[in-house]
């Protein structure tokens, strides 16, 4: 059978397969399918554990030899059988096929191979694991995978999160699994169980830093173009993201440009501060931005944001963090196209 990796935790108590491959090319999820498969097993008898490592030169009647040795500390053994080339050539298919063919009961076989070549899973070996036991493929996780697969881990932890929360983690750790769940453990280990707002979120993100997100998004809002560049400067330095900065300005200026445009409609623009979760101390300032903040700048303000966004993820030669700076100096300057030079 073919499992996903978000599927392996709730098959294993079931009863486990005689049998497991776990391949693909994201290390944490194949480092955590290979740890939930061992667990499972101890807890399920096979105490006794026999690792081979099957290289270029690795002798294929190894398998064989430790399938068919009694234990000598247990009645059950896991077999780890760490496979470290693309592929098994004919001796490895006809030694994994033949175990498939009589699997002792005794015996639990986990197989992890990290650099398995796909075409391998269209094999004849590959089909007799398949029949025989279980296949788990993984691959990096993306977009809503991602985003659903941290909102799983957080609400596992007993953290709710709020509009947003798992969105961010999701763009700040995207390629890159491992960061995520230690986002998670961190928020884990600084927060009690309950709901988790952006708010908290982005302290704790941020918290390595002298000044945090807040601090740049507040400083532009009170036109303070001196600190606001500052506060750029430290978070650089400091190694702070450029996805999570210009997510933060980003998330401000799209605030401000739909309260604009309701003001505009002699419309009130209290609905349009609820919807984006603005705090009731930050609305004065909000109020105060919104009198020198025209319109056209704010919705030119987003388009320098996804011009941004192209340049962070490499399809625009601009640097990015320049055009951070520029975003973030035109929205406390209230203009755009201004020299920074000129504070």
């Amino acid at each position: 059978m073919r499992l996903r990796f978000n599927q392996l935790a709730a098959q294993l108590p079931r009863g486990l397969a005689p049998l497991y491959l776990v391949c693909g090319d994201e290390p944490y999820q194949l480092g955590e399918a290979a740890r939930l498969v061992r667990e499972q097993g101890r807890a399920q008898g096979f105490q006794e554990r026999e690792v081979l490592d099957a290289d270029a030169g690795f002798d294929w009647g190894a398998l064989e030899a430790a399938a068919s040795a009694l234990s000598l500390f247990a009645t059950r053994k896991l077999i780890d059988l760490r496979i470290l080339t693309p592929r098994l050539g004919k001796a490895g298919g006809d030694a994994i096929r033949a175990y498939c063919a009589r699997p002792c009961p005794d015996n639990l076989l986990l197989i992890v191979a990290p650099e398995l070549d796909r075409k391998e899973l269209e094999t004849q070996w590959a089909k007799a694991v398949d029949a025989t036991g279980a296949i788990i493929q993984v691959w990096p996780l993306k977009g809503r995978e991602l985003t659903h697969w941290i909102g799983e881990r957080l609400g596992a932890l007993g953290l709710q999160p709020g509009p947003g929360v798992t969105e961010l983690l999701a763009e700040r750790s995207e390629g890159n699994l491992l960061a995520a769940a230690q986002e998670v453990e961190k928020l884990h280990l600084l927060r009690e169980p309950g709901p988790l707002a952006l708010e908290d979120l982005l302290g704790n993100l941020a918290d390595s830093a002298r000044f945090d997100l807040f601090a740049l998004t507040d400083a532009a809002l009170a036109a303070d173009r001196v600190r606001t560049q500052r506060v750029l400067r430290v978070l650089q330095a400091e190694g702070t993201a450029s996805a999570l900065i210009l997510w933060a300005l980003a998330r401000e200026i799209r605030m401000l440009a739909e309260a604009a445009a309701a003001r505009a409609r002699r419309a009130p623009i209290a609905p349009v501060l609820a919807v984006h979760r603005v705090p009731r101390m930050r609305q004065d300032a909000v109020e105060r931005a919104l009198r020198r903040l025209a319109p056209d700048l704010l919705q030119d303000l987003l388009g320098q944001c996804a011009r941004a966004d192209l340049a962070i993820k490499g399809l625009d030669p601009r640097d990015p963090w320049h055009q951070l700076a520029t975003i973030a100096d035109a929205l406390a300057a209230g203009a755009s196209g201004i020299p920074l030079s000129s504070h």
